[in-house]
């Protein structure tokens, strides 16, 4: 895709911003000290990620902020669906993954899905912060990034809530699950 074929019309972009405030204001314990005219500025001043998080909403996936880096003078938007997001379940790791599978193949995978979103996967240090501003993943799970000397030997990573309990597990990179999908993290 060119950036022109990404971008938003005037008319998207001002009702994703809506949606985004809404939700910003309604969920204030996610980022306490935070104003909603320094991330409206921000989103102004950097059009090309109102993209990202149009995909990320698009996809179930319900984008909200969750921190500022004052370093970078970023702000960091995490998925924060309740359920780990609709529109990005049943796909396997990564592409590897995906040619490795003989029947069955899942349509795509989480790397590739995110590389096109314009996003990263959430970290299991990520997702774990994440579960401190509410309760997610508590019927699905989320692929997390997996460390390559866990990946070199098939595996890959998820992460879920349950019994009150952050649990990470493993699993076949190849394997795919109606319940399980991934989150993504993105920084304007």
């Amino acid at each position: 895709m060119t950036k022109i074929d990404m971008a938003l019309s005037l008319e998207e972009r001002e009702e994703l911003v809506t949606v985004l405030k809404a939700r910003f204001e309604k969920n204030m314990n996610r980022h306490k000290d935070l104003d909603w005219a320094k991330v409206q500025s921000k989103l102004d001043a950097y059009t090309d990620k109102l993209w990202s998080l149009n995909e990320m909403e698009r996809t179930g996936g319900e984008p909200d902020v969750v921190g500022y880096d004052q370093k970078t003078d970023v702000f960091i938007f995490y998925d924060c669906s309740p359920e780990s997001p609709k529109g990005r379940r049943s796909v396997c790791y990564d592409r590897e993954a995906l040619e490795s599978r003989k029947k069955f193949k899942p349509e795509n995978n989480v790397i590739d899905i995110a590389r096109n979103m314009g996003i990263e996967l959430l970290t299991e240090e990520q997702y774990r912060e994440l579960q401190t501003l509410g309760k997610f993943d508590m019927k699905t799970s989320s692929w997390v990034q997996t460390p390559a000397n866990i990946r070199k030997l098939g595996g890959a990573i998820f992460c879920d809530r349950r019994y009150d309990t952050i649990f990470m597990y493993h699993n076949g990179a190849d394997s795919y699950y109606a319940a399980r999908g991934f989150r993504g993290s993105l920084r304007v």
